[in-house]
């Protein structure tokens, strides 16, 4: 496979998952995620239902399309391997790739197995479903380095990069932590709606409410805070790394945090319908690969590289002290 169509594949293959991930938030959202029932790789103890309810197609609609997010992955290494040579970071991007939809598989197997579906409102499914978000924006972010490698892309040099690689260490652990509670929100919203806005307000603060409840307010302050804090992550990177795919990603991640947040607040306001948690969902998955992109095109040169030589000192005139 020729680098330029191993280029393009690996982009397919990132695309094809945001689809997949949005996929399966609506069988969250939908209450779908029983439709097989707790058996897993089979649905209801058959390969082929008979007779399948709505929910169980969408649910058995979701593995398939898993699984060939899994054998899709499996080409994605493959390709690597032929396509590069040995300590290309191409190579290593599919390995991650497929490290974390190893994990994404076995996590959302357990999820079945366990019963933390449907109407499940435990803290385990909470704490489950945080590691699955958490993991999934790992596995996005392992799909976008090895398309921007496979792109021509530099690998990544994390030491001597001064302050600036601890503000996207920063930044990107902070960005998970939101998308983990970002997953607890969505969970509360599709298993204790409210009537109104104002409503729900009383039920965050409510000491008698449940607590994937009481955490719902913990999301939007947070996603706000980290937002901005990426915002600024990006203008540092911008002005201390100054290429033009740099400043062109700064500028990419700002604009997509300031549409999620106003998707945010419009999902606030229509009570979280489920079109809207998909469209948040999706655009949050955005918002993650221009912080990975944007880290990925600061981070390839020590700082040192980049700072301005210093002026030599004027040569002494002859005969002159």
């Amino acid at each position: 496979m020729k680098h330029s169509r191993y280029t393009s594949f690996a982009w397919f293959v990132l695309v094809y998952n945001l689809a997949v991930i949005v996929w399966g938030a609506y069988v969250r959202a939908s209450g779908s995620g029983a439709g097989c029932g707790s058996h897993w790789p089979l649905c209801n103890g058959e390969v082929v239902p008979r007779a399948p309810r709505i929910e169980t197609l969408v649910e058995l609609s979701h593995r398939l399309t898993t699984s060939l997010s899994g054998l899709l992955v499996i080409l994605l290494v493959l390709g690597a391997f032929r396509a590069f040579p040995r300590g290309h970071p191409a190579r290593l991007g599919s390995v991650l790739t497929l490290g974390f939809i190893l994990i994404e598989g076995l996590v959302g197997a357990g999820q079945v197995l366990l019963g933390l579906t449907a109407d499940n409102s435990s803290a385990a499914r909470a704490v489950v479903g945080s590691i699955h978000l958490t993991n999934t924006f790992l596995l996005l972010g392992a799909l976008t380095l090895t398309a921007w490698w496979a792109a021509g892309g530099r690998p990544l040099q994390l030491r001597g990069q001064g302050a600036l690689g601890w503000v996207f260490a920063v930044g990107l652990l902070g960005t998970l932590l939101v998308g983990a509670s970002g997953a607890v929100t969505a969970l509360g919203d599709t298993l204790f709606p409210s009537q109104s806005v104002a409503e729900g307000l009383r039920q965050d603060f409510a000491s008698s409410s449940h607590f994937l409840i009481q955490l719902r307010v913990i999301h939007p302050a947070l996603a706000v805070l980290i937002g901005i804090y990426a915002i600024f992550a990006g203008a540092m990177a911008a002005a201390q790394r100054p290429s033009p795919a740099t400043r062109w990603l700064a500028r990419a991640l700002g604009t997509l945090f300031l549409i999620q947040m106003l998707i945010g607040a419009v999902n606030i306001a229509l009570l979280a319908p489920i079109y809207m948690q998909l469209l948040h969902l999706l655009m949050a998955d955005l918002v993650w690969i221009a912080l990975v992109l944007a880290a990925a095109a600061a981070l390839t040169q020590p700082a040192e590289a980049h700072e301005p030589a210093p002026a030599a000192e004027p040569a002494l005139r002859p005969g002159r002290m």
